[in-house]
């Protein structure tokens, strides 16, 4: 019988994480606003966007905000939207309706790639200026220094064209955040641990050597985007520089995690990227409504953990995942990760929606699906080798000048501009002020520095 018990108070204020051992980038900070999760694509579209609901409610419940600092953000501007969409997209996009939608020209629909899986649905424009902004917004606080780990969940979009959505994108907020952290940083890595292939990034980068681009992703030339096959490998000057791992059904944590492991290694020794952004999608996880791994909860966050010990300054952002209550899961251990936190593995009882997480209500569910694992060890060993192959054309880590200071990255408002003005001129007015009364109280003769 135990000598000490606690009471309901002390257990109710208990936390439901054991520190780690600290790894390198410690100053972690978690970007979200609750308004994202209250649209909806349709009643049988697989993308759920309350399961960022189900993520707030675990990493709260894990009461994890108490290892870093939550920023509750704020929509992007159109003006940063053009940063990369084509104008004529973006006005399609600020402008369409669902009414208007049933109305027009099925050309002009067709133009958008407006269809089954990138539908019109109301609020669409406020929702992809929520996903995007938190991006936007964290990687102000990476460029800024106030974070070394910048979190945004409701982001990952990674199939958005310029001209176009894609595979449930509309706007590419990776691409957007990557264009500014160039701005400041000299090589730029992007990681995307999704099932799909990260084609809008990839296309976007395909032609500079300054982003590397590295894709796991399922790629049989037919499943979606069609695209990822490992001779993929850029354009020009960015040849080399796009690095596709494509796999095959139900392979398992073992294989990937090594192969992951093994790749990743040698290229951001080789690339030395002064800024990671590693993009989370879940939808590679067993049991996802869309997947086809065999991957476990511990095997994907355990890349994310093994990318952290380098120590380089990360940008994380989620993606795909079409299961709500394992995304939730993921995304909620992996913030736990990040902070150099263990959780309990039972989801407490008090979290509004517990259910969702039955029968077993266990962070870490059996998700080894019934898929045979078609990925040989030989094959496996292939792709290593043709991916190691590549990095031997990259004689070193490209270099660039840095002769001009970019302009300051704050894309405020008109509104936000003239508040800070009047605030500035009132402390100038009453720094002048203060100047002149210690001028005239002062004694004569007296010098002032």
């Amino acid at each position: 019988m135990a000598t000490f018990s606690t009471d309901a108070a002390t257990t109710k204020h208990t936390p439901h994480y054991f520190p780690e051992h600290l790894l390198p980038l410690k100053n972690v900070l978690y970007h979200y606003n609750s308004d994202v999760s209250h649209y909806h694509y349709g009643p049988h579209h697989p993308m759920k966007p309350f399961r960022l609901m189900l993520t707030d409610h675990l990493v709260s419940l894990y009461r994890l905000y108490e290892k870093m600092d939550l920023y509750e953000t704020r929509e992007a501007t159109r003006d940063e939207l053009l940063d990369f969409h084509a104008e004529e997209y973006v006005d399609f996009l600020q402008s369409i309706t669902p009414e208007m939608a049933l109305k027009m020209d099925e050309d002009k629909i067709a133009q958008f790639n407006i269809g089954d899986d990138c539908p019109i649905f109301d609020g669409m424009y406020t929702y992809l200026r929520l996903y995007t902004g938190a991006t936007l917004d964290a990687l102000r606080k990476l460029i800024s220094g106030m974070s070394d780990i910048a979190i945004n969940w409701s982001g990952g979009l990674h199939h958005a064209k310029k001209f176009e959505p894609s595979g449930f994108c509309y706007i590419n907020d990776i691409v957007l955040a990557i264009l500014n952290l160039l701005r400041v940083h000299a090589r730029v890595m992007y990681i995307d641990i999704d099932l799909h292939h990260g084609d809008g990034v990839q296309e976007a980068f395909n032609m500079t050597d300054r982003v590397m681009t590295v894709s796991f992703h399922k790629y049989n030339g037919e499943f979606f985007p069609g695209t990822g096959a490992i001779d993929e490998a850029g354009i020009g000057r960015g040849l080399n520089y796009s690095v596709n791992v494509p796999l095959k059904d139900g392979i398992d944590d073992d294989s990937y995690l090594r192969l992951f492991k093994l790749i990743m290694e040698p290229l951001i020794t080789k690339f030395q990227p002064t800024v990671i952004v590693q993009q989370c999608g879940a939808d590679s996880l067993g049991y996802d409504r869309l997947g086809c791994f065999n991957l476990n909860i511990r095997a994907h966050g355990a890349c994310v953990k093994f990318i952290k010990t380098f120590g380089i300054p990360m940008l994380v952002l989620g993606g795909g995942g079409y299961t709500p209550r394992n995304v939730s899961r993921l995304w909620c251990y992996e913030t736990a990760i990040l902070n150099d936190v263990t959780l309990d593995l039972k989801i407490p009882s008090s979290i509004p929606t517990y259910d969702w997480f039955g029968p077993d209500h266990s962070l870490h569910p059996a998700l080894e699906g019934p898929l045979d694992n078609k990925n040989s060890k030989k094959y496996l060993e292939s792709v290593k080798q043709r991916v190691l192959e590549q990095l031997r054309f990259i004689d070193h880590a490209p270099s660039v000048r840095m002769d001009d200071i970019p302009p300051d990255f704050s894309a405020l408002t008109e509104e936000e501009d003239q508040l800070i003005k009047e605030i500035n001129d009132e402390t100038e007015d009453e720094g002048t002020r203060l100047a002149q009364k210690v001028k005239d109280e002062a004694r004569p003769m007296e010098t002032f520095a």
